[in-house]
């Protein structure tokens, strides 16, 4: 099991001890993505951890940002540092109401792949990039800036979630993950 928390930090920060983390699991079997704690973090580590968990560069999403009609892409890496755990492997991620932003981003590209199996709770709802202005010094006003689209689905988890697979309290995921992984392993 490797657990992203409680945030998918900056790629400056975080690529080094993510692709060690990786890398590591790379050899498991089966491997099962712990998001339970996440609170969000930066799409590029969301295209950085994904490139790990598929076999070839792979479009994730698209965010379309207001007023100017701009749009960006993002892909799975063609080549990452250290080993990846493929495409092919049994590949679980666990959620929970507390998941949010770009931790559902990961879990949503995943599912809609169909590489992964997602074990919990529906997610907290959040995949809209927002801004926040200071109206009164005691009131601010968030605005969504962006609409992330998934390529697969043409939609995204805004206000809906991500709907688990296997849904169940986000206490017992681990253990009803581990217990998929061990049948499919099985059979």
């Amino acid at each position: 099991m490797v657990e992203l928390a409680p945030m998918l930090f900056p790629l400056e920060w975080a690529a080094e001890p993510l692709s060690a983390a990786l890398t590591l699991a790379s050899r498991a079997r089966a491997l099962i993505v712990d998001l339970r704690a996440n609170r969000g973090g930066d799409p590029d580590t969301v295209a950085f951890v994904c490139s790990y968990l598929l076999d070839e560069r792979t479009h994730l999403n698209t965010m379309h940002w207001h007023g100017g009609g701009r749009s960006e892409q993002s892909w799975s890496l063609p080549h990452v540092p250290g080993a990846r755990f493929g495409g092919s492997k049994p590949l679980y991620v666990l959620s929970s109401d507390s998941t949010f932003s770009a931790a559902e981003e990961l879990a949503y590209d995943l599912q809609q792949l169909g590489r992964a199996v997602v074990v919990g709770e529906r997610t907290r709802r959040g995949a809209h990039p927002c801004q926040g202005w200071t109206v009164h010094p005691h009131l601010e006003a968030t605005v969504p800036v962006g609409r992330a689209v998934n390529p697969v689905s043409r939609t995204n988890w805004e206000g809906t979630g991500v709907q688990p697979d296997v849904p169940c309290a986000a206490g017992d995921s681990l253990d009803r993950a581990h217990a998929l992984a061990l049948a499919r392993l099985a059979g």
